[in-house]
């Protein structure tokens, strides 16, 4: 067995942990980037508590999924605030911004320098700006990943900037941040926390470590994500899923990922379609591809399905549950949750082939347990229309 496992160098967990944001930043420096969403009001609290001891911050809001554009204006704003550290608030594509933003403030040349794929994907060579980040939804995990991920509307793709020497300083999950999510929100967000705790323990790259989190994450978001849906209030639920999130964020960055992710890179690129939505359509669709790939209980793909029926014991609560079993209780749950077809993003049957092809090529999809051809992989769009 061997296997490396990278984090945040501090996680700070429970609700109310937000009052100790000061303390999670001291020594950082005097001047602060805080970096939030559309509605910046929201991380006024935030911005309070950094004033406190005398931080000066300047407020950057990153309104949807963050591009290039986004992380040169973030850069441009820091330098000219002379800021020091960064701090951010909010969903999956904030902290990715602010993750980006931060590499930048002490690295070289430009940010094409650094990206994949339409970039020249050379190494970051000094470590980020200190960076904190604090979710305010339960879904990406971004908090404790060592990449963030970019749009190029004029490729049509996502892109990642990615580095060990960009995880954050500290992650602070305050699931009182998460109270006011409406049920969409937390549907999508949910079903992609619930995806990165599946896709990691049943990847090709899984380890004891990862597995240990993924389970212990299931159990939660099992017994959570409806309640949360239903009753937003329910403190227990929110968490539940606060914790779901987070050891996704922590098993995808030390395994690996799948089909789902795979897809979710080009479609993200090809469409303006939100990412925990798409990998909530595609989720059960690609499990019953695994499933069905994995073939009969014996060989090299026994311990697939083995991984399957675990995932399946797991969020139903029955022990004699089978992988068959669990792809149902999937597809249940996106169908409690309301959760639109990829044709409500204007995918439509004529992409499947392109949409597949781009996906085979994508690095999320060489850790999938099977391996699936073009045309298995547009199948699978299909049926998630």
């Amino acid at each position: 067995m061997n296997f490396e496992f990278v984090s945040a160098a501090k996680i700070v967990f429970g609700a109310g942990k937000l009052n100790e944001l000061p303390a999670c930043v001291r020594g950082f420096g005097s001047r602060c980037l805080l970096v939030t969403g559309r509605e910046s009001e929201r991380a006024g609290r935030a911005a309070e508590l950094l004033r406190r001891p005398g931080v000066g911050v300047t407020t950057f809001c990153v309104c949807g999924e963050p591009d290039i554009s986004t992380i040169e204006r973030g850069l441009e704003a820091s330098r000219g605030a002379d800021c020091e550290f960064v701090v951010g608030v909010g969903g999956g594509s904030v902290l990715d911004a602010a993750k980006a933003i931060a590499a930048m403030m002490t690295n070289d040349g430009e940010l094409l320098d650094y990206v994949e794929i339409i970039g020249r994907g050379g190494s970051l060579s000094r470590p980020s700006a200190p960076f904190v980040a604090v979710p305010t939804t339960a879904g990406t995990g971004s908090e404790v990943t060592r990449n963030a991920v970019l749009s190029s509307p004029e490729h049509r793709v996502k892109v990642s900037l990615r580095s060990p020497l960009m995880l954050a300083r500290v992650a602070l999950v305050d699931p009182e941040l998460t109270y006011g999510l409406p049920p969409g929100l937390t549907a999508s967000t949910g079903l992609d926390a619930l995806t990165q705790l599946i896709e990691p323990y049943v990847c090709n790259r899984a380890n004891a470590m990862t597995d240990g989190l993924c389970v212990e994450g299931m159990k939660r978001a099992a017994r959570s994500l409806r309640v949360a849906f239903f009753d937003g209030g329910n403190k227990a639920a929110r968490e539940d899923m606060a914790v779901a999130s987070l050891f996704g964020g922590l098993a995808l960055a030390n395994a690996g990922l799948g089909a789902v992710h795979g897809f979710a890179g080009p479609i993200g690129g090809m469409f303006n379609a939100p990412h925990g939505a798409v990998c909530a359509a595609l989720l059960p669709h690609v499990m019953e591809a695994n499933v069905r790939k994995s073939g009969k209980r014996e060989g090299e793909k026994a311990e697939t399905l083995r991984r399957y029926d675990e995932v399946a014991r797991l969020l139903t609560g029955r022990g004699d549950a089978t992988a068959d079993d669990g792809v149902e209780w999937v597809r249940g749950l996106v169908k409690d949750l309301g959760i639109a077809g990829l044709a409500s993003h204007g995918i439509k049957p004529d992409d499947a082939a392109q949409v597949a092809e781009k996906a085979l090529q994508a690095s999320s999809m060489k850790a999938n347990p099977v391996e699936l051809t073009k045309d298995e992989l547009a199948e699978i769009l299909l049926r998630a229309m």
